[in-house]
């Protein structure tokens, strides 16, 4: 995949993640993140149908969400969406994709039984970690 290619939208709308000096998409009321390049978000809820995104915005979706619910569960339990740095190329979002998953893993090593069964083990403040069982968000 080249840089091009990254935020490619195959039908008009995609949400994607840009330059933040762009603006977000219009469906969009924010550019989440940190630095040059922001994730297309809406809040307090995304518009319905929700909108089709491009492997630009799911890469870094998936990097960001991973890289915080593992601060939020063994690190620091203070990284936002707006720390975290969305990247435009390739190169960039797969490392961010890497750097989550291997922080997801390692606070998944870090579970024990116990853990598992803990209601509120992960403090993820933007979903229902606080209120699930960890296994059930594992």
């Amino acid at each position: 995949m080249t840089d091009e290619e990254l935020p490619w939208e195959p039908v008009p709308g995609c949400w994607s993640v840009r330059r933040r000096a762009s603006g977000p998409e219009p469906r969009a009321t924010v550019l989440v993140g940190a630095g040059e390049w922001g994730l297309d978000a809406a809040f307090p809820s995304a518009p319905w149908p929700p909108p089709f995104t491009t492997v630009a915005w799911r890469l870094g979706h998936l990097s960001s969400m991973l890289a915080l619910r593992a601060d939020h569960t063994t690190g620091s339990r203070s990284l936002r969406r707006e720390d975290y740095a969305y990247r435009g190329d390739v190169p960039g979002a797969v490392a961010g994709l890497d750097a989550g998953a291997s922080a997801w893993r390692e606070a998944l090593l870090q579970a024990d039984d116990a853990a598992l069964d803990e209601v509120g083990h992960s403090q993820y403040p933007y979903g229902s970690d606080r209120e699930e069982r960890f296994v059930d968000i594992v």
